[in-house]
């Protein structure tokens, strides 16, 4: 079988000097870069399959841009229109498309919709899924939310993060290092059915339905030192139980020690009648967590632990029976307690 001959490409200089500096141009596009080099390395006498080779494609495309570049000239190297039915709406209604999914949706709606938005724009007669096809080659999807919390204006943020990182990593010697916060709102609930157990290749099954009992509180104090942690029901979360809830630990403390606690800036910590306590007892060294960084609390730590092997998927039939798991986890957890092993510095944390 006899080879096809390829077809034989001729340059101008000018036309030579334009494709060398596209094929070399760092804004030009990719496409545009990859087909300057394949005319040019055809000018220059090479074959299709070495051509390929060099740009890392195949034999097939060597030969379309060779043989379109040979037939048009430089307009043969622009790509071709796309089949099917030409678009129906200008840039205008993309853009009112984009500016409508951007601003607040008419009261009393929250979110827009690809409906709502196609209804907005009634006049420009568009369809809600024209709009989805708009709003997701734009990536923008305005039903979507994601939380966020402003820091507060706190000048000496850093300097709390390092306070309470440094007593974790470096606790001062013969010291009590205790982190102190309360869990509430606990929901007493039970299921209105049993749930089953694993089986293999299906999990457990549990009852969407339950009974409300009521909520318990808790108050807990962490030993940074050991891992230790005492936990003790709260009716009212308020600086007078909190006060309390100090009282009783310092009771149960050597009062040689220097006790240092680390504490968030809830209200009942914050309370005027909880300053003149820590005031009265000058053995007791508070360090503040910034506001709204109560993940340097290691308690919250012991915290999530309990509530992933307790509370989550527990069923409490009364608020007793709550209170009790919640005591004798306590209790199994001390006897093979560990401190947590804190890795972080207190340097600012690098934007994800």
């Amino acid at each position: 079988m006899a080879r096809t001959q390829a077809v034989r490409v001729m340059l101008e200089e000018a036309v030579r000097a334009k494709l060398e500096r596209t094929a070399s141009s760092a804004r030009a596009q990719v496409r545009e870069a990859l087909r300057a080099r394949i005319v040019l390395a055809a000018a220059g006498g090479d074959a299709n399959a070495a051509i390929a080779r060099d740009q890392g494609v195949s034999v097939n495309t060597v030969r379309k841009w060779r043989r379109r570049f040979a037939a048009t000239g430089q307009a043969g190297l622009r790509d071709a229109p796309r089949p099917g039915r030409p678009r129906i709406h200008g840039p205008e209604v993309r853009v009112a498309v984009v500016a409508t999914a951007t601003c607040a949706p008419p009261h009393p709606e929250s979110t827009w919709s690809h409906r709502a938005i196609a209804a907005h724009l009634a006049t420009r007669a568009i369809s809600a899924s024209q709009v989805g096809r708009i709003l997701a080659d734009l990536d923008l999807k305005p039903h979507r939310v994601r939380g966020w919390l402003t820091r507060r204006d706190t000048p000496d943020f850093w300097d709390r993060v390092e306070d309470v990182c440094r007593l974790y990593l470096a606790p001062p010697p013969g010291a009590v290092v205790l982190s102190i916060d309360e869990k509430t709102a606990i929901a007493a609930r039970s299921r209105r059915h049993p749930g089953q157990a694993p089986a293999p290749g299906r999990p457990a099954l549990q009852e969407f339905e339950y009974r409300r009992h009521g909520t318990a509180s808790i108050a807990a104090a962490l030993d940074v030192r050991t891992g230790e942690v005492l936990t003790q029901p709260i009716v009212r979360n308020g600086s007078a139980t909190f006060v309390r809830f100090l009282t009783m630990l310092d009771r149960t403390i050597d009062p040689r020690h220097e006790i240092h606690i680390i504490l968030d800036n809830g209200s009942a910590h914050t309370a005027k009648n909880t300053r003149a306590w820590l005031a009265a007892h000058p053995c007791w060294h508070v360090h503040w967590t910034p506001p709204h960084a109560s993940w340097l609390n290691q308690v919250e730590l012991y915290f999530s632990t309990l509530a992933r092997r307790v509370l989550r998927h527990g069923d409490f039939p009364s608020r007793d029976d709550l209170i009790d798991k919640i005591d004798t986890f306590a209790i199994r957890h001390n006897t093979t307690a560990k401190p947590y092993r804190w890795t972080y510095d207190g340097s600012p944390l690098k934007a994800a």
